[in-house]
C-alpha cells in the first residue's frame, strides 16, 4: 500500500520527454547542412512564412486573396499559353479607341524624303494603322521601327496635337550590285544591303563580287571612274581573297590589278589600250601585278592561231635542196 500524502511518480508524458531532448539537442553545437538539403535563402523564406502566417488578418482579407489567387493564376495561364502578345494588343486597341473618342485620334500623317518606299511601308514601319491614335502613338518606338528598314538611313517622327504626325526620311541610295555565292543584292555606298535585285532602282549598277565586296565597292567604284574608258568595258570587279582587284571585261578578258597601287596599274592599262587596243585583241588574262613589266595571256584561239604561224613552212615538191 502506499501512503497517503506520497506522492507517486508518474511517467514523464512524450511530449515533454522530447521537449528535453531538444532543449539538449539546442545546447550541441550545430552541425552544417546535409548537402541537398535547403539553404540559408531557403531557411529565411521558411522563418518569414511563418512571421506572416502569425499576423491577424483583416477583415474581407480572404475575398481579396482568391482574387489575388485567380489573378495570378489568370496571369500565370496567359504567359504559359502565349496569349500575352494578344492581351497587349486588345489593350492598346482599347486604349487607342478611347483616345479617338476623346479627340486624339490620328487623322493627318505627312511623309517627306521618301523616293523608293511607298507610303504604306512608311506607315507599317512607324507602327501606324487605322485604329492608331495621337496620344498612344511612341514616337521613340515608331523612330526605331523606321531605321529598321534596311533603305532608311535617318528618320524624324515628331507628334502635333491633337491629330498630326509628321515623318521625315532620309534614304540610302542605290549604290552596287553585290554578288555572293550566287546571290545578287543591291547594296548602298557604306555597303548596306537594302534590296534583292529584282527591286533595283536600275539595272545599270555596277556589280562587285566576292567576299567583303560589299564593304569595299566605294574604293573600287571611285577608282573606275577616273578611268571612265575602261569602266566602260568592264563587267564586273572581282575581290580576290579579300586583299585585291581583278576586273572581269564585258569581251570576257581578265585584268589582274595590284594590291598596292591599282591606280597606277589602270593609267597604265589606260594608256596601252588607248594606243595598242590591248583590251580589243584576242587575248584572255592581262597580269598588271608587277610593277616593272605587264604579261598578256593569249586567248586558246589566239594561242593556236600563234603555235601555227611559228611553225616553219613546208618545202616546195620539187624545189631543188
Amino acid at each position: 500500500m502506499e501512503r497517503v500524502g506520497r506522492r507517486s511518480r508518474k511517467p514523464t508524458p512524450p511530449g515533454l520527454r522530447a521537449g528535453a531532448e531538444d532543449r539538449v539537442a539546442s545546447a550541441a553545437p550545430r552541425q552544417a547542412a546535409p548537402a541537398g538539403g535547403p539553404g540559408p535563402l531557403a531557411a529565411a523564406i521558411h522563418g518569414i512564412a511563418r512571421r506572416v502566417a502569425r499576423l491577424p488578418l483583416p477583415r474581407g482579407a480572404g475575398i481579396y486573396g482568391t482574387f489575388a489567387l485567380f489573378l495570378g493564376a489568370g496571369i500565370y495561364g496567359s504567359v504559359v499559353g502565349g496569349h500575352v502578345p494578344a492581351i497587349i494588343t486588345a489593350v492598346h486597341d482599347a486604349a487607342d479607341a478611347g483616345a479617338r473618342a476623346a479627340g486624339f485620334g490620328l487623322n493627318t500623317v505627312t511623309i517627306s524624303g521618301r523616293k523608293y518606299l511607298s507610303e504604306a511601308e512608311i506607315r507599317q514601319a512607324a507602327g501606324i494603322g487605322p485604329g492608331t491614335s495621337l496620344l498612344f502613338l511612341d514616337a521613340v518606338a515608331a523612330r526605331e521601327g523606321l531605321l529598321a528598314v534596311p533603305w532608311i538611313a535617318e528618320a524624324q517622327v515628331r507628334k502635333l496635337y491633337p491629330d498630326r504626325v509628321d515623318i521625315e526620311i532620309v534614304e540610302r541610295e542605290a549604290f552596287a550590285f553585290w554578288q555572293l555565292k550566287g546571290k545578287v543584292q543591291v547594296i548602298a555606298e557604306d555597303g548596306t544591303v537594302i534590296a534583292p535585285v529584282e527591286l533595283a532602282p536600275r539595272p545599270d549598277l555596277p556589280l562587285v563580287v566576292g567576299v567583303g565586296a560589299d564593304k569595299r565597292a566605294k574604293g573600287i567604284v571611285k577608282l573606275l571612274a577616273k578611268f571612265p574608258d575602261i569602266a566602260a568595258q568592264t563587267r564586273a570587279a572581282v575581290l580576290v581573297a579579300e586583299r585585291r582587284w581583278n576586273l572581269r571585261m564585258k569581251n570576257g578578258i581578265d585584268v589582274r590589278l595590284p594590291e598596292t597601287d591599282p591606280a597606277g596599274a589602270l593609267a597604265q592599262l589606260a594608256v596601252l589600250d588607248r594606243e595598242k587596243k590591248l583590251l580589243s585583241r584576242d587575248v584572255a588574262a592581262i597580269d598588271l601585278r608587277l610593277p616593272d613589266r605587264i604579261t598578256v595571256r593569249l586567248s586558246d584561239d589566239a594561242a593556236k592561231a600563234r603555235e601555227e604561224a611559228m611553225k616553219p613552212k613546208s618545202k616546195r615538191k620539187g624545189a631543188d635542196t
